[in-house]
């Protein structure tokens, strides 16, 4: 009986949601209308959230471009890339090295008019290269260790990591799949570090669902973090996402 009497709780929960939040949904428009759409972003940008008052720290391998490209060009015009560090590299220049952190930075900053716009485009940010693209190795991790340690020390709200280490070019480096307890890798430490200082640490799944590996990798295990998996956009689950644990 307590099954039956919490669904329909449920259910009355969700129908007062979906009339709490409907609104006409054709105020987005562009090629990122279908994702904001599956995660009722546009709900949220119709009430006037987009970011505002939250800073973002994306750990990444790179952000060509992004200081040259339009969608991004609000940032820059109202002062919300606030820094920008390569651990790698030792410099503060990270937009002449790998386009996937600017793919990444899109999905949230991005806000170009009829073309494409972020889940938080309102959002201050620090771009921080931590992977090197051309190699996987052991000292990429702890470069991500590092940009972590900076995001805390300047007070960002959130962590952003589409980063993730199984494998490595040295296979004596490599993790078994039993070291993914959450508790092993030095990036899993740090991001359940992060999470314990109250850092939200978003980090992806992986891309390992087609391959041999199958599952997530670090910091994905961290225990204290949330890790996310893709969908299609039919709201399937992509068949390259990592599994876990």
């Amino acid at each position: 009986d307590s099954i039956i009497y919490f669904g329909k709780w449920a259910e009355k929960k969700k129908s007062h949601y979906k009339t709490a939040f409907s609104f006409n949904r054709k105020n987005i428009k562009g090629v990122s209308l279908n994702q904001i759409y599956m995660l009722w972003g546009d709900s949220l940008h119709y009430r006037g959230f987009k970011g505002e008052d939250m800073t973002i720290a994306v750990l990444d391998a790179g952000f060509y471009n992004v200081d040259s490209l339009d969608c991004f060009s609000h940032l820059f015009q109202n002062s919300r890339i606030l820094g920008t560090y390569d651990f790698v590299d030792q410099e503060n220049d990270v937009y002449n090295d790998d386009t996937h952190g600017m793919s990444v930075l899109s999905c949230m900053a991005a806000d170009l008019d009829g073309g494409l716009i972020g889940t938080a485009p309102n959002a201050s940010y620090y771009l921080l290269r931590t992977e090197d693209s051309y190699s996987e190795n052991l000292i990429e991790e702890y470069n991500w260790v590092c940009g972590a340690e900076f995001a805390d020390s300047i007070g960002v709200d959130v962590i952003n990591s589409s980063l993730g280490y199984t494998t490595f070019d040295y296979s004596i480096q490599n993790y078994e799949y039993n070291n993914l307890d959450g508790r092993t890798s030095p990036s899993s430490i740090a991001a359940n570090m992060a999470a314990r200082k109250g850092i939200i640490v978003v980090n992806a799944a992986g891309n390992s669902g087609n391959g041999n590996w199958k599952y997530i990798g670090a910091p994905a295990d961290a225990d204290s973090i949330l890790t996310v998996g893709a969908v299609d956009e039919n709201k399937e689950i992509a068949s390259f996402s990592s599994y876990g644990p």
